[in-house]
């Protein structure tokens, strides 16, 4: 493999003068690559590398050349971005300077502590903290994530959670951002922490009553599958910890936490349709598990536990937009679960929360999401009231068992989040804290959001919703970004951000299409987005974008896309499809490279993904997911303007997926546009760590739109 870069003099778009370089050309070097009797050729495939390969200090010559590629990327990305250098510096202080440096989270109560996170100036991680019974006691320091982060160019605390007896806390920690993270143990009275180290974790665990037994996840080292859960005694050797349960079926992931009530230790497995459940005594973590209903294929259900019965959420019975049931403790299996809230075919059942004299759903219609309120005693049952239009609501964070205050955040695309304390009996409500929007220039009333429905070519009708300043004015030269998701039943919050009012305030409409995929308009919806539908998801997006610029919001010059893995497989699909449509379009560490990704079981994620995206190895799925696999399916067109973005250590989108994407691009496309290929050489699928080091990540998406639009202001 040969790269070969070009100095040459050139002008950017807005004429200022700027020293930039060619394009990196990948070699191509063709690989075979033949299933079902079809053969693929593919000339990038070279560009993988091992984890090993990624970390190795000492790269032996192709590990080098990989590397080099990439950095040669990311070179001409600097030099073509340049001229930006300085706005896209102004967008990230700007940015910051929305944001309460000095800002901590509402402190939340359990077991007799306060827990508290907060910021300090200038510090990009939080330093967790504890006050005993009252806000006005002595601070306790947990973690202060400043100090443990100095000499890591990437750190991510997890999985922090305290003993029963509130003296000993677990953590984990990674440094590499491939979400393996190493377990450790702090004793909270003296400060030390314990010797005791397990590697190749998940992150979490969970304490059983006895205050000195954990249970956690370990991950396949070459797949990450979640796959086995062990049981640690603090003091023991690490290396002699006791397998308790093996997930040996490759298409399920395996977890473990403990119920609100604290009574069980509960061991869950999953697939995308099928979860099953084992509990143990938390009093007695060396007993036998016992199973609460064996996996059957297409049955969902997640427990919790209450006064003597488990309350089950499942799709039993073609529940497509789950019911609530219950069964005795000692009577677990599905012949034994009796209704207690019935399957509503217009209304999603998302979540529930048990409290001593009050159960809450969190339900969803006509995608809009409402908590839902019910006495046990059945004396009181009530929605709350919210009046937006498009908006977000969930229930956050309710450790306590005993009280009847049901914490929530609400926020909307107008609105910054609130987190406000509801008292159930009364109805009375506390504002507990308002995000703050600092440099004085944010008014809520200078905003305006509304949904609109779009028909999509199928008849059904597609929620947008869309925000923009109210001194906008739409037509075709307004610039508009169109964001989406659409997989694995993710529906995004119509929430507020911070960070975007840096376009609102620049003149961009800011967009959120509801596509198939997601469970906006419940269950069903989810379905219609997935397996031999797929195909849905894409043309949905293409479908709400005509339809804006058929509405006057934009135009094909003005509207642009985005969106992050499965959200970046999205992106590939609609530029082969209708790239004509589109100005430019972001793809964040996208999920492109579908048929090679999905044949290729050793890769983390697959095999738990067959019922997300189809078996390949299946004649009927390699032939439909071969119709819209981005990298299969790039061809001699024009394409629009590209920034894509990717992390060398990403654990869920390998890097070189679109690494290769952007060489093929290169090779196909007919036009002069950009196409930019920026790699985080130290992180993985989430981004950069820390507060403002993520925010410079964002200023970079939004210095490449504002660019095209010749915003530079």
């Amino acid at each position: 493999m040969t790269v070969t870069l070009t100095f040459v003099a050139s002008y950017s778009q807005d004429n200022m003068k700027s020293k930039i370089v060619n394009p990196p050309i990948a070699d191509k070097v063709p690989k075979k690559l033949e299933n079902l009797g079809d053969v693929r050729i593919d000339n990038y495939y070279w560009m993988r590398l091992t984890d090993e390969q990624r970390n190795d200090k000492t790269p032996d010559e192709h590990t080098q050349k990989v590397k080099d590629y990439l950095n040669a990327e990311n070179d001409y990305f600097d030099s073509k971005m340049a001229h930006n250098k300085q706005f896209r510096e102004g967008l990230f202080q700007e940015m910051k300077a929305r944001i309460k440096e000095d800002d901590e989270s509402v402190p939340y109560k359990k077991k007799g502590y306060f827990y508290i996170t907060r910021y300090e100036l200038g510090g990009q991680y939080p330093i967790h903290s504890r006050k005993k019974e009252t806000l006005e006691a002595p601070e306790e320091i947990l973690f202060n994530v400043n100090e443990l982060a100095k000499g890591h160019e990437y750190y991510s605390l997890g999985g922090v959670s305290v003993s029963p007896n509130n003296k000993i806390a677990s953590f984990a920690v990674d440094t590499v951002s491939r979400r393996q993270y190493t377990l450790q143990f702090k004793n909270l009275e003296t400060g030390e922490i314990y010797p005791d180290k397990i590697d190749n974790t998940t992150g979490g665990s969970t304490w059983a009553n006895d205050n000195k037994t954990v249970f956690y996840t370990k991950k396949d080292p070459v797949t990450l599958r979640s796959d086995k859960i062990f049981k640690h005694v603090l003091g023991t050797d690490t290396s002699k910890d006791v397998e308790v349960y093996n997930e040996k079926d490759d298409t399920y992931g395996t977890f473990v936490y403990k119920t609100k009530s604290q009574k069980y230790i509960v061991i869950g497995s999953y697939s995308t349709l099928t979860s099953e459940y084992q509990v143990l005594d938390a009093d007695t973590p060396n007993g036998q598990f016992r199973m609460i209903q064996k996996r059957t294929h297409g049955l969902e259900y997640s427990i919790s536990h209450f006064k003597g019965y488990f309350y089950i959420l499942t799709n039993k019975d073609k529940a497509t937009n789950f019911k609530l049931m219950k069964t005795p403790e000692d009577k677990t299996s599905s012949e034994n679960w009796t209704d207690v809230i019935p399957h509503r075919e217009d209304t999603l059942l998302e979540d529930i929360s048990i409290f001593k004299d009050y159960l809450v759903l969190e339900e969803r219609t006509n995608g809009l999401n409402k908590i839902r309120i019910k006495r046990w005693d059945a004396t009181a049952d009530y929605h709350l009231p919210f009046d937006e239009e498009t908006y977000s609501v969930g229930v956050h964070g309710n450790p306590e068992f005993d009280t009847e205050i049901l914490r929530y955040s609400y926020n909307s695309f107008t609105t910054p989040a609130s987190v406000i304390d509801f008292n159930m009996s009364d109805k009375s409500k506390e504002i507990k804290k308002e995000q703050e929007v600092l440099g004085g220039e944010f008014d809520k009333n200078n905003y305006t959001s509304e949904r609109i429905w779009i028909t999509a070519r199928d008849g059904k009708k597609v929620a947008v919703s869309i925000v923009r300043r109210k001194d906008t004015k739409l037509n075709e030269n307004t610039p508009l970004l169109l964001y989406a998701y659409g997989s694995y039943g993710y529906t995004i919050p119509d929430g507020f951000s911070t960070t975007r009012l840096s376009l609102l305030d620049r003149g961009f409409v800011y967009g959120l299409a509801h596509i198939r995929g997601s469970q906006y308009l419940g269950r069903q919806w989810y379905e219609d987005g997935k397996l031999l539908h797929k195909m849905n998801t894409f043309t949905d997006f293409i479908d709400c974008s005509k339809a804006l610029i058929e509405k006057k919001y934009t135009s094909a010059q003005h509207l642009y896309a985005m969106g992050g893995s499965a959200g970046g497989l999205l992106m590939g699909a609609i530029i082969n499809m209708s790239p004509e449509i589109f100005n430019g379009v972001v793809a964040a560490v996208p999920f492109v490279d579908v048929m090679t990704t999905m044949l290729d079981d050793s890769i983390p994620l697959t095999t738990g993904e067959y019922d997300e995206w189809g078996n390949p190895n299946e004649k009927e799925f390699y032939d439909y997911m071969l119709t819209y696999s981005p990298y299969d399916n790039v061809k001699k067109q024009k394409y629009p303007n590209m920034l894509v973005t990717t992390g060398l250590h990403d654990s869920q989108v390998q890097y070189y997926e679109p690494a290769k994407w952007v060489a093929k691009l290169r090779e196909y496309k007919t036009d002069n546009n950009v196409l930019l290929l920026h790699t985080n050489m130290e992180a993985g699928h989430g981004g950069a760590s820390g507060r403002f080091n993520a925010l410079k990540e964002t200023a970079i998406d939004y210095s490449f739109l504002l660019d095209l639009e010749r915003i530079m202001r």
